[in-house]
């Protein structure tokens, strides 16, 4: 389980275990569950909506132990695109890692667009101007998102030991904002009130089944982020050991926090004004404690929405650069910073799409972000589990995922309901988005002469 201090060239092993469970639950809770509570009342139609949150653990535990086994055993920068490559170069050589890096410098940046969008949202209750009556962002909003992204990228342009660092105490940040509303929440606690199920809610055909598909969009949108230390695992000690304790410890964690936080938030507003609020945090706070602390508090709130959008920025860098390693990517994303040794395109190219991202409305974003992400990502990395346990018994499994193969197959079964659950437009823009993809594929392809139009390239990068 032990690593050497270095395994790819540049990279520096220095994220120990609180860290990595730090980075996972900032990225995971950020501006999240602040900004969707309303909109998860809303779909499920009253307090039911707690038990959302739930079952949206459950399919992010079962994908997290996925992610754990193949974490552990290929501790590379670059996650997924590593064990996509491992999986299938047998049978479609490079397609499948070629169509996740061309994925994901969509869809990454996109999940942080969702966390400016939030963040603007809350300066709205703190600065006039930002949001309009209806809660819509202003083009002064816009020109601010924009700018917080700048200071997102000026923040992560250093060695990745500072980062560390930085990234525990915005966890510190995070967890104090969730915290302090549990709490004002509890104080002012009405238990008829927070369990006033929607009658006829658990029934056949009733609002919870109903809600359930879009609700879980809206639930898992939120849990994404534990996987943000298998991004890194070029840069963790012991990545075997810490890996997948920081993906199990994050979800478990942040699962409890949601739950007390939708549980309290209605025990304090009526899920009917719920549903139509843009800053509910915020609300709460001020029905509980009084105007001054609510706008207090709200900025401890930004500064979460902040370290949400860092720490995915800081894992999604890493992406495209080993990609680019493999002559797979664009070259420039594979140069790392000379003295501070992290990928400096990749960081730059990511903020931008996020700067982007930040102009459209949250729904848009959340729905097309999770299209593609389940399509190209969740599904293919839940049958490389699979197949590298039959291809590549020899590689070295530190962690071997619990009760397989059942987590695999909860897994996939949840991001197939979930895709099948989003809006039409985002189903068909993934799939437009996949075959651009393929396209550019068979032009690189065959440039390079490689499979389909060459031979394939076998190599166990991770065998021993």
């Amino acid at each position: 389980m032990s690593s050497p201090a270095r395994t790819d060239p540049g990279f520096d092993r220095q994220i120990g275990p609180l860290q990595a469970t730090a980075i996972n639950m900032t990225q995971m809770c950020g501006i999240g569950p602040f900004v969707t509570i309303p909109a998860m009342v809303a779909t499920m139609q009253g307090p039911q909506a707690m038990f959302g949150w739930i079952v949206g653990a459950l399919i992010a535990l079962a994908d997290g132990l996925i992610w754990a086994e193949l974490g552990a055993a290929m501790p590379g920068a670059g996650g997924t695109y590593l064990y996509l490559r491992e999986a299938f170069q047998y049978r479609t050589g490079r397609l499948m890692p070629f169509l996740f890096a061309w994925s994901a410098v969509l869809f990454i940046p996109l999940i942080m667009s969702t966390g400016v969008i939030g963040l603007v949202s809350y300066l709205g209750y703190l600065v006039p101007g930002v949001v309009d009556a209806d809660g819509a962002t202003t083009w002064l909003g816009h020109l601010i998102g924009i700018g917080i992204v700048v200071v997102v990228v000026f923040a992560l342009y250093r060695k990745i030991s500072q980062i560390g660092k930085l990234t525990t105490v915005l966890f510190g940040v995070m967890l104090f904002s969730v915290l302090a509303v549990i709490l004002a929440a509890f104080t002012h606690f009405d238990a008829g009130q927070a369990f006033g199920f929607t009658p006829g809610a658990f029934g056949s055909g009733g609002a919870f089944w109903t809600g359930l598909g879009a609700g879980l969009i809206i639930a898992v949108y939120d849990y994404l982020g534990y996987n943000t230390t298998a991004y890194l695992g070029a840069e963790i000690r012991q990545p075997g050991r810490n890996l997948p304790r920081s993906i199990v410890y994050s979800i478990l964690g942040i699962m409890t926090l949601y739950f007390l936080l939708q549980v309290g938030v209605l025990g304090v507003v009526p899920w009917t004004e719920v549903k139509d609020s843009s800053s509910i945090a915020s609300l709460v706070l001020e029905r509980t404690w009084g105007s001054t602390t609510a706008k207090i508090l709200t900025v401890a709130i930004v500064i979460t929405a902040f370290g949400s959008i860092f720490a995915g920025l800081l894992g999604g860098s890493r992406v495209p650069y080993e990609a680019a390693r493999d002559k797979l990517f664009l070259p420039w994303f594979g140069r790392l910073h000379p003295r501070l040794h992290f990928p400096t395109v990749g960081l730059l190219a990511m903020g931008v799409i996020t700067a982007i991202g930040s102009l459209f409305s949250l729904t848009e974003v959340i729905n097309m972000a999770l299209a593609v992400l389940v399509i190209v990502q969740s599904v293919a990395q839940a049958a490389a589990i699979v197949v590298l346990r039959r291809r590549q018994p020899e590689l070295k499994r530190p962690y071997r995922q619990w009760l397989y193969p059942l987590p695999t197959i909860i897994a996939l079964a949840g991001w197939i309901y979930l895709y099948v659950s989003g809006s039409w437009l985002s189903i068909w823009l993934s799939l437009a988005w996949v075959a651009a993809g393929g396209l550019a594929f068979l032009a690189w392809a065959r440039a390079e002469r490689t499979w389909p139009f060459g031979q394939k390239e076998i190599r166990g990068v991770f065998v021993a």
